[in-house]
This record gives structure tokens, sequence and C-alpha cells, in this order.
């Protein structure tokens, strides 16, 4: 069959690629063209557009980069015309997957949804466009079965895909990561800034800030695949390292993180890393979103799907160097880190077993 996979992020390329892998598998005839990264492009196939050319963040930078999202989305139907692909898998990424959704449907292929957006904190009219475009919507929280019942929709729990990635890790050597990658014996404190520029610039000049205070550990930054690596020589000195695409190595080497708020913050936890969730955006962009978003108490992923607080939230004006101090001295040692740490099983418990991309894999195949 043909496959066509359209995910606009980082974390749609990790979970597109073992999609991919998994639909390779049980169908050895499987024809993938995509947009996404790196790792689905190793999966083989045809790479239509990067992510990095795709992702804007936040409400202002969407209004200043309209011509560009509206050339994208162009291409892609064009590009979806002329293939034609069997299905459509449409990876998160609502703004944009939605309407290709509409006009793939409208062409009479199928159209199936892998890892819902998060329509339960905001915008919740758009379940209405999946009741119309979308064939199969496969979910990877628990809660959102509920939500889209409580809607009329059905859909598939199929688990969470990160649970595979992260139990196909091979163990690892602390010592030799150390080694080989140029840092000293100190403790590591890693820090996970996101992976758009004007993100990282943002959160690392305030994670950053707390290093008078942890003369004792080193700080370690997590590149992102998207960024170049000169882009992170600014930062680098004797006590603060640059590792490039090592994020799941670096962290199961660190003893704590602090991570900007999105997928990693769930990566993190699964890691069994306690941690810090950092999240600062523009004024009008924040205000905005405070609007919109409904209903919801937390930002991370791990709050979000425990319905309480399990790693501390640190937003807009509470991130500030005072604040992370205290909180990153809390999950160092203590109790405060065996209660996260023992909350972290907890969540491993919620999400269920591995086998997400399998599942999903056969929920496509039967579409």
């Amino acid at each position: 069959m043909k496959y066509y996979i359209i995910a606009g992020e980082a974390s749609g390329d990790l979970h597109g690629s073992n999609l991919m892998k998994s639909l390779k598998q049980k169908d050895p005839n499987a024809e993938f063209r995509f947009w996404g990264g790196d790792l689905m492009k190793v999966q083989g196939g045809t790479l239509v557009k990067h992510y990095r050319d795709l992702a804007f963040m936040g409400f202002l930078e969407v209004v200043m980069n309209l011509r560009t999202i509206l050339n994208n989305i162009k291409f892609c139907k064009e590009d979806i015309l002329n293939n034609r692909p069997d299905v459509l898998i449409l990876v998160d990424y609502p703004g944009f997957n939605l309407r290709i959704a509409r006009f793939a449907k409208e062409l009479g292929i199928k159209v199936v949804y892998y890892i819902s957006p998060q329509l339960w904190a905001w915008k919740e009219g758009r379940v209405e466009i999946i009741k119309k475009y979308v064939d199969e919507m496969m979910v990877i929280l628990p809660f959102e079965e509920d939500f889209y019942k409580k809607h009329g929709v059905h859909s598939h729990f199929v688990g969470h895909p990160l649970l595979d990635a992260i139990s196909d890790l091979k163990e690892i050597n602390i010592d030799g990561f150390k080694k080989e990658n140029g840092l000293n014996e100190k403790e590591i404190i890693a820090l996970l800034p996101g992976s758009r520029k004007q993100e990282v610039e943002k959160m690392l000049e305030i994670m950053l800030s707390v290093r008078p205070h942890f003369k004792g550990y080193q700080f370690v930054i997590a590149g992102a695949p998207s960024l170049p690596k000169d882009f992170y020589e600014k930062y680098v000195d004797d006590n603060v390292h640059f590792v490039s695409n090592r994020t799941y190595d670096l962290l199961r080497c660190s003893k704590a993180a602090l991570v900007t708020s999105g997928t990693a913050t769930l990566e993190t936890a699964l890691l069994n890393i306690p941690e810090v969730v950092c999240y600062r955006g523009s004024a009008v962009s924040y205000a905005i979103a405070k609007r919109l978003v409904k209903n919801i108490n937390y930002i991370s992923l791990v709050n979000l799907i425990m319905d309480r607080e399990v790693v501390k939230e640190l937003i807009q004006s509470d991130l500030n160097t005072k604040n992370l101090v205290g909180e990153l001295n809390k999950i160092l040692e203590g109790g405060k880190r065996e209660q996260v740490l023992n909350d972290y099983s907890l969540l491993r418990e919620k999400l269920g077993g591995k086998g997400a991309s399998d599942h999903a894999a056969e929920v496509i195949l039967k579409v």
C-alpha cells in the first residue's frame, strides 16, 4: 500500500518513524511518502518536507509566517493529488493536518489520525471536523478515549508510543558516556530547552541562570536535531556542555533535568529522571492561550495524565532563578525526589504496556 504521513514536529518524527517500522513488518509492499524528519527518513521512502520548515511557535509567529504556512498547505494538497496514496496518516499537528484531512477525504482517500490533537484543552469544536473527515482516530492518552466517546466519536486507545521507544534502549555506561562526550566526573543536570530556535534562546538563558547555586554539578544541554551545533557554542563553557542527538542517553546519565514543556516532559519521566517543567512564551501569546485553554490545570503531560501535580511546573513569571533553584534542590535529594520517582511508577502503569506502534499499524491496515 501507499502511505502518506504528515508529522510536523520532532516528537511526530519519532512516533512516525516507529509507526513506519511497524507498518513495514506487517505490509512488505509498503511505500512511504512523508512530511517529517531524519528518523522517518531512516525508515525509507520519500521525504517531501522536513518538520524544521514547518514548526512555528506561538500565535504571533504563526501570523507572521502565515504566507509560508498557506503555501505549504497548497503544496501538500498538490502533492497528495499527484501521488494518490491509499491512506493518509496524520500525526498530531492539527492546524495543518485537519485542513489536509478534509481535502483527502473529499478525494476518497482514507484518513487516519495517529496521536490526537489536544482538543480536550482547546478548540473542542474541531471534534466536528474529525467526525466528518477522519475515518479512524487513534489516541495515546487514556483519558482521550472518554473525551471522544462523549462527543460521539469512536477512537482506539493504542497505548503510548514513547513506551516502545524507551523499552528498546540498551543499557548505558555512564562513565563511558561522559568520557565519549568530554564531560567531567561531576553529576549531571540535563537541560532540555526545546527544539525551535526562539524557544531555545529564551529557555536556555533562564535555565543557565541557576549555575552559581549548583557548583557541584555540571550542566549539559540536549541539542535539538533541527538546530546546528554552532548555534549552541555561545552557551558552552568549562561547566556547561553540549550533546547532540543523544537526549535519551543524556537523561539516563543525569541526576535531574530542567525541561521545556512538551513531549520531553513525558520522555524524562518515563526515563525516571526527576524534573522541573519550564515554560515562558511571549506575553501576547500566553494571554491568548489562557483565554482559549479551558478546564486544564496543568501544562505537562505527566501532570495531565496523572491529574495531579507530580512534577513542578514553572510558567511565565514563576519561571525565575529563585524558583528554579528552590525546585531543583528539592528533586536532587530527599523526600520530594523519592515521591516523584514513586509517582513515575504509577504513571507507567497508567499508560499501559508497550506495543502502541504495532497496535496502530494493525488499525491502519484494517482501514
